[in-house]
């Protein structure tokens, strides 16, 4: 267990940083003012609060944050306020975002049965890249008004009582109706910059049981009601096939492709592939951004997008086995290892499921990264974590026994992840009777720099029978 400390040495960097941007911000002229007042305050608001509020997780994110910003904006000062100035900014900067993801890591609980987190520039730099997504993140979540945490608490207690009846919160799986099959869907080919691939597109049919709250407005989100997959698959001969699932926010062709490397699974180790859209996303999506409405607090549209993705990935199950080739796999990553867990315990039949740095449990990730004073309100309303916790369970991949072999279950995830903390995987990783897990040295993003997940890949996908 790491020791804690009240004063943190690491603090200091961000605070010279930011004193030095607000310095320089008042010789730079009105514009570059502008550009360094915000960096500056930053990085100086968030190194006092980490001496004097140790501990808050959100206080390096805005270090990370400001660190990040100021980097580049360091480079205009090279041109226009001579060298050292420039320099010292961008040194101090680069600086204060390794003390960022440095804090990050040494202030978080260890995690039972997750390993201990080895302190270096590298994993600091990787933490601190999380870091900085989530005050992104945390920025962009509007805040709800009175009226709304009344609507969002009346309809989950509504849906509790109704899942209670109804035996969804003993035997959740019940709540998932069996979909019908996806006959003929329509398939366009087309590109996206070096990936050739074809557009599946067909009308998702899902719905919100008859008396669901909040099921008129799901049902109101006219373009998640058609469901989209992009499709790479060889037409010689019958080929295995991967379901890959995206994360949070992706959705889109190019970013869904690179970030399975699609071109690699398909070309250089034969594999048909399949890219499912979840619903709010890329082309299903109902807000401004890829994603928004899944998981921002409206609990009930968050257990109408899980449904209905794994109405929709069930239903493509019967597409791809009706096209020929066995064995079928399932790779998911962030979001989506939490739905392919999901999937593990609805659908039978599937030679493995990859969970990468997987989510498994909504309520504590919105206790956790959630805006503090909304889960205050919220709370104060009526609206408690427990009784979140047991709506969502008709959702969650930890309330179902996986249907796929334990031989065939494989979980990836790092020590320092900050979006996806290490407990949860670690949850998956019991409920699935401890099977195959690669703790690696690293976070949420960057889990493509360590060689461990590439290797646990292909050998699941060997195992499984998709590879040679």
């Amino acid at each position: 267990m790491r020791q804690q400390t009240r004063w943190s040495a690491a603090a200091w960097l961000p605070i010279v940083a930011g004193l030095l941007w607000l310095w320089c911000a008042s010789r730079f002229g009105v514009i570059g003012f502008l550009f360094s007042v915000i960096p500056g305050c930053l990085l100086l608001s968030s190194g006092v609060s980490t001496l004097l509020y140790p501990g808050d997780p959100r206080i390096p994110q805005f270090t990370a944050a400001g660190s990040l910003l100021g980097v580049p904006l360091a480079a205009p000062v090279l041109l226009f306020a001579g060298g050292w100035p420039g320099v010292l900014l961008m040194v101090l900067s680069a600086a204060s975002f390794l003390a960022a993801g440095s804090v990050s890591v040494q202030q978080e609980p260890h995690t039972e049965d997750a390993p201990e987190p080895q302190p270096s520039w590298r994993l600091a730099a990787q933490a601190a890249i999380d870091d900085a997504i989530l005050a992104s993140l945390s920025v962009r979540v509007p805040m709800l008004g009175l009226q709304q945490h009344e609507r969002i608490r009346g309809e989950v207690h509504a849906a509790r009582e109704l899942f209670r009846d109804r035996g969804w919160l003993e035997q959740p799986a019940t709540y998932h109706l069996p979909p019908p099959l996806l006959s003929a869907p329509v398939v366009k080919p087309t590109h996206t910059g070096r990936y050739q691939y074809e557009h599946l597109q067909w009308e998702s049919d899902y719905e919100p049981h008859a008396d669901e709250p909040g099921r008129d407005r799901w049902l109101s989100y006219a373009a998640n009601r058609t469901a989209h997959a992009w499709v790479m698959r060889h037409g010689s001969q019958p080929r295995p096939w991967l379901i890959c699932i995206h994360g949070y926010e992706m959705g889109t062709p190019w970013a869904d492709f690179a970030a399975f490397r699609a071109n690699r699974l398909h070309h250089q180790h034969s594999l048909n592939l399949v890219l499912p859209v979840l619903p709010l996303h890329g082309p299903r999506m109902k807000g401004r951004r890829s994603g928004d409405g899944f998981l921002t607090g409206d609990f009930l549209d968050t257990i109408h997008a899980e449904a209905q993705a794994i109405w929709d990935l069930r239903r493509l199950l019967t597409w791809i086995r009706a096209q020929g080739g066995e064995p079928v796999g399932v790779y998911g990553l962030s979001l989506g290892g939490y739905n392919a867990a999901l999937l593990a315990g609805l659908a039978g039949g599937l030679a493995c499921v990859i969970a990468g740095i997987p989510a498994v449990d909504f309520t504590r990730l919105t206790w956790r990264h959630g805006p503090a004073l909304q889960i205050r309100y919220a709370e104060r309303y009526g609206l408690v974590h427990d009784e979140v916790g047991e709506v969502l369970r008709v959702i969650s991949p930890l309330a179902m026994p996986p249907q796929v072999p334990k031989e065939g279950r494989y979980i990836f995830a790092g020590v320092a992840d900050r979006l996806v903390p290490p407990d949860q995987p670690r949850d998956l990783w019991r409920h699935w009777e401890q099977p195959c897990i690669e703790w690696y040295q690293g976070a949420h993003v960057t889990f493509r720099l360590h060689r461990g997940v590439e290797r646990m890949v292909a050998d699941a996908l060997r195992a499984a029978r998709l590879i040679q």
